[in-house]
């Protein structure tokens, strides 16, 4: 028995059928008739109009990370397909599983000067080329029957390891098109499936029903044996073991089975910079964060260690930091579903199911860590007449910090004191997007994150963010999510600016902004939306804590001095050096350029 509809309704039918609650993006003609679909879908399936597609792609990003399920974005064709690109690489950087449902130009008008052609013919560039290189999975439908295939295994793919974005191209007349669709159809992976042999099925199953030309689905991994063996020997050999932590780990929803081996293993634990959720950080086992904006307790631990694992992380420059030297001397054993940028024995294969694995195959020991301190807060120089530093602000964050709430935390100075002093929640999520580190990302996946949990979420930002997405806002009103903004601004790129100052003789003024009242032009711009602006830490405080009891968005702006260094380490070893450095110097020659690029070289980041 089949039943006949639209293209679109048969995606809709589909998205909901496997757990997918919103689809996230901007309208347009050529993916106007799937919104269409999925505002007549039956069930609590709904479109979400943000302001820009980079910002449905992160609201899609935010709603995947927080509920490890599978997140959807749909945009037009030409410039709105365009702005997917940067949001989609964070995805494929971040391996966030994402499903990018993209219109096109009727098929009928390829090649022939149609409006946003991207098919290749005629001289027109193919979006194809495009959407590879930041998916997992890319395939334009040009025919209606494909779709079936093609969906099952986009999904598929997406929410396979490595994870990250399928992208399908939907000219609009087969998005259009009339299909049957068998009753039970769908070889789609619902959400959060776990069973490798359903799995397998569905993979072979979605193999067959793909059109030709498709791409081949990717093998669930598992660790080959004597991978595994040798891991197993260097984990028994060790007496003391060093445990670091990743995005990975969360994503997969494996922090219980890290716990479990850590305490099996008698580890210690540090987490990379775009996971502190993925284990307690209040344990005495937590020994704080990797990286150019971590804890030198870190480096003292791993110092005492003669084994490393690394879970869920390959360790990029930005989480190791000064780390390299000392892993290259002891064994790394690294529990990830790709190689690590660093020596060592790579179990490629699913984090939670690995983790059990080795917790079954090494022996109980004794916990092997010193006695627990907190994670020291870098000492920042102080700034003449500035205005309150970064580590009070974020102290007073973490006062009003709902221990249920999620925080998702942007680049530049204001990222970096977040991500070196504000705890993680107990039970939410801790979002950095360190894969590609684009500023304005929390805005949207903030949204996305709010609307699919229901719980109160911070979106911790500086101006610089704000001022490329920061109308997102507008959004979080419209559908009423409950996301605080907190905007920590001082009037510049300031991460620029301290870069200009240490690494290129002296600070430039383009980078520095005229100041700007962030609150009160919010207030009158959205009348609806609660508005505060702090002038010192109770202030924060007291605004945050009012932000939780209500529902809804709210926004509390507090500005700072754009000379307060941040704890980054590049900075900090340049401020200590130019403190300690004698007299001034000819702009080009400034000291500290020579020192980044010969003793901070392993630690270089933009």
């Amino acid at each position: 028995m089949t039943h006949r509809m639209r293209l679109v309704d048969h995606v809709a039918a589909e998205l909901h059928r496997i757990g997918v609650r919103y689809v996230f993006g901007v309208g347009g003609a050529n993916i106007e008739d799937l919104y269409d679909a999925v505002h007549r879908a039956p069930g609590p399936i709904r479109g979400v109009v943000a302001k820009h597609e980079f910002s449905a792609v992160t609201m899609a990003d935010g709603y995947a990370r927080t509920t490890a399920r599978l997140g959807v974005v749909a945009a037009t064709s030409g410039g709105g397909a365009m702005n997917l690109v940067p949001g989609l690489a964070e995805a494929h950087a971040s391996r966030i599983p994402l499903l990018a449902l993209v219109g096109q130009p009727p098929t009928g008008q390829e090649g022939r000067g149609a409006f946003q052609d991207s098919s290749g013919k005629a001289g027109s560039f193919d979006a194809r080329d495009v959407f590879a290189p930041v998916s997992r999975f890319c395939v334009r439908v040009s025919e209606p029957a494909a779709i079936a295939g093609a969906l099952a295994q986009a999904i598929t793919v997406a929410q396979t390891e490595p994870r990250g974005p399928a992208v399908l191209l939907l000219p609009k007349d087969v998005q259009q098109a009339r299909i049957d669709v068998p009753a039970m159809a769908g070889a789609a992976v619902p959400a959060g499936t776990a069973d490798p042999a359903a799995a397998a099925r569905v993979r072979a199953d979605a193999a067959q029903a793909a059109a030709a030309g498709t791409s081949r689905v990717p093998a669930v991994p598992r660790p080959d044996p004597a991978s595994l063996a040798a891991a197993v020997a260097a984990l028994q050999d060790a007496s003391r073991i060093m445990v670091i932590a990743g995005e990975g780990a969360a994503g997969t929803e494996a922090r219980g089975e890290l716990a479990a081996l850590v305490r099996r293993l008698g580890a210690c634990v540090a987490v990379t910079p775009d996971a502190k959720d993925v284990y307690d950080n209040r344990s005495p086992r937590f020994v704080g964060v990797t990286g150019v904006m971590g804890h030198r307790e870190v480096e003292d631990c791993l110092r005492r260690a003669d084994a490393c694992l690394l879970v869920g992380t390959r360790l990029p420059v930005l989480a190791r930091g000064t780390l390299e030297p000392l892993l290259t001397g002891m064994p790394v054993v690294c529990v990830d579903p790709e190689p690590p940028f660093v020596p060592g024995i790579a179990l490629l294969a699913g984090v939670a199911d690995t983790l059990r694995t080795l917790a079954r195959r090494v022996r109980p020991r004794p916990s092997a860590c010193s006695a627990h301190h907190s994670p020291s807060l870098t000492g920042l120089p102080p700034v003449s007449g500035a205005a309150t530093d970064y580590a009070s602000a974020v102290a007073a964050i973490a006062e009003a910090l709902p221990q249920d709430a999620h925080v998702f935390v942007d680049a530049g100075n204001a990222g970096a004191a977040a991500i070196h002093a504000l705890p993680a929640p107990r039970d939410g999520r801790f979002v950095v997007a360190a894969g590609m580190g684009g500023m304005g990302y929390t805005f949207g996946a903030g949204i996305g994150a709010a609307l699919a949990t229901g719980r109160r979420t911070y979106v911790v930002a500086g101006d610089g963010a704000f001022f490329m997405h920061g109308m997102e806002v507008h959004t979080a009103i419209e559908y009423g999510a409950p996301v605080t903004f907190v905007i920590l601004n001082n009037n510049a790129h300031a991460m620029c600016v301290m870069r200009e100052e240490f690494f290129q003789g002296g600070a430039r003024p383009e980078n520095v902004f005229h100041p700007s009242h962030i609150a009160a032009g919010m207030a009158a711009m959205f009348p609806r939306l609660r508005v505060t602006s702090a002038d010192n830490p109770a202030q924060l405080r007291s605004a945050l804590r009012g932000s939780n009891d209500g529902g809804g968005p709210a926004l509390v702006a507090m500005d700072f001095d754009h000379r307060g260094i941040p704890p980054f380490q590049p900075f900090l070893t340049a401020s200590a050096s130019s403190r300690a450095g004698s007299g001034a110097t000819a702009p080009g020659r400034h000291p500290i350029n020579e020192q980044e690029h010969a003793h901070d070289q392993p630690i270089h980041v933009g």
